[in-house]
Parts: structure tokens; sequence; C-alpha cells
């Protein structure tokens, strides 16, 4: 099974790079900041550095850790030809300081937490589709994406989550 979304994983980065890759910051504005919902929770930016490029950064928590600080390296695409909705792939990492009380992963139906204390990173890949409603500077986000944890121990896990910016 996990490697089954490893093989999705990469079909979808090869199909995209054939879709037409413009997009753009909502109302030229380039920073944005807002709130996300899932995994992880908290604050999140995004700094857009050419119209289909953009750095996204987050401050939360999650199970990785109680604070977990990430940062993706985004391409945006036009995929529906639209001005208001556009799909987003990238690479991106992530660390989290301290034990979570979240879970971990389950094995034959038992749940099992992180109670250790040790720094965790990992490295993710994500897909997500964003809606920049015409002439607001507001941009709502949902995305998917897969962890795959380095440290204290080795993991994946799917993660999700839905999010608004407001750009200055």
């Amino acid at each position: 099974m996990k490697s089954m979304k490893y093989i999705l994983l990469i079909a979808m980065f090869f199909t995209i790079g054939g879709i037409k890759a413009h997009a753009g910051p909502p109302m030229g504005r380039d920073f944005g900041l807002g709130i996300m919902v899932g995994e992880p929770t908290g604050f999140t930016g995004k700094l857009w550095m050419r119209d289909n490029t953009a750095l996204a950064f987050t401050l939360g928590s999650s199970y990785l850790g109680k604070v977990r600080i990430g940062m993706d390296y985004l391409w945006h695409f036009d995929a529906f030809n639209s001005n208001v909705v556009k799909l987003y792939a990238g690479p991106g990492v992530a660390v989290g300081i301290g034990a979570s009380n979240g879970w971990w992963y389950t094995d034959k139906g038992k749940p099992y937490y992180r109670t250790t204390d040790e720094t965790g990173f990992g490295a993710r890949a994500l897909f997500g589709m964003n809606i920049i409603p015409r002439n607001t500077p507001i941009e709502f986000f949902g995305e998917v994406g897969v962890m795959i944890g380095l440290l204290p121990e080795n993991f994946t896990n799917t993660e999700f989550a839905l999010g608004a910016r407001f750009y200055f």
C-alpha cells in the first residue's frame, strides 16, 4: 500500500509537468499570512517568488511535535484555465520540537502516540488547490501530502490541511 502512494505521487508530478504554468499571487501582492487546520494546525505564510513559484511556511503543532516549523517550495499550475482556481505541488521539510499528544500510527487497530521529546525531522511532498477570488487579497487552499519521517524514527504519514491567507 505504501508503494502505491509513492507511485501515485510520482505520476502526479509527471502529469502536472505538462500543464500550463501560469498562476500569480492575489492582486499582485507577494506576501500573505493566515491560518490552517488539519495536519499541521497553526499559522501559515506564503511568499510568491514568481507568478508560478512560491515558498510556504507553517508554524503550528502536529504529530511531529508540539511545535512544528515547516517550509514548502510550491509550483503553481493553471490546470483549469481559470483565473480563480489553481493547482500546486512541491517538496517540503518539517521540524517538530517537543513531544506531541497526537496520533502517531496504528498497528492492528491499537493506536500509538509519540511520547519522546526528541526533535523530529521529515520531508514531504504535497499537492493542493488554491482559490483566489477575483479582486480580493485572499487565498483559500486545501492540500494533501505524504510525510516521510527521518528522525527520530522512520515513518510515513498522509497529511491533509485547509486554510486561508490574507495578502499584504
